[in-house]
C-alpha cells in the first residue's frame, strides 16, 4: 500500500544546493531528496548529459546499478552512484557533467559529496 492509499502524506521533495571551487574551477553540487532516495547532480555548467542510478540489494552486499543515459563505456558515474548507495542505504540517482579525464577531480568532487553527506545527512 503507498503512503497515499494509506493516508499519510508522502515527504515532499527538498532541494539542497552547494559549490566547492576544486582544481581551479567551480563545481556545483544539486540534490533532491526524494522519498527514500535522491538525485545529486554534479556540474560545472547546466548540462544533463548522463545518468546512473543504484539501489541496495538484499541478494548482493553491493548495489546494484545501471547506466539510464550516457556513455556505456563509461563506468565512473555507475561507480560513484554504487558508493553512493551503499554509504546513504537509498536509492540514488547521479548525473555530472565534469571532464571524467581528470580522476583527481573527481576524488575531490566524491570527498565533496560524502563532507556535504556528514554535515547535512538530512538533505539527502
Amino acid at each position: 500500500m503507498s503512503e497515499a492509499q494509506n493516508g499519510e502524506t508522502p515527504d515532499p521533495i527538498s532541494v539542497h544546493n552547494f559549490s566547492e571551487r576544486l582544481m581551479e574551477q567551480t563545481v556545483h553540487f544539486h540534490v533532491m531528496k526524494l522519498s527514500g532516495g535522491f538525485f545529486l547532480w554534479v556540474g560545472s555548467s547546466p548540462l544533463l548529459s548522463n545518468m546512473a542510478v543504484s539501489m541496495s540489494s538484499r541478494y548482493d552486499s553491493m548495489p546494484l546499478s545501471t547506466l539510464v543515459m550516457g556513455d556505456p563505456s563509461d563506468t565512473s558515474l555507475n561507480s560513484l552512484a554504487q558508493r553512493l548507495a551503499k554509504k546513504t542505504k537509498k536509492q540514488v540517482f547521479v548525473s555530472c557533467s565534469l571532464p571524467t579525464s581528470d580522476s583527481g577531480l573527481s576524488l575531490l568532487v566524491e570527498k565533496r559529496i560524502k563532507k556535504e553527506i556528514q554535515l547535512h545527512p538530512g538533505k539527502f
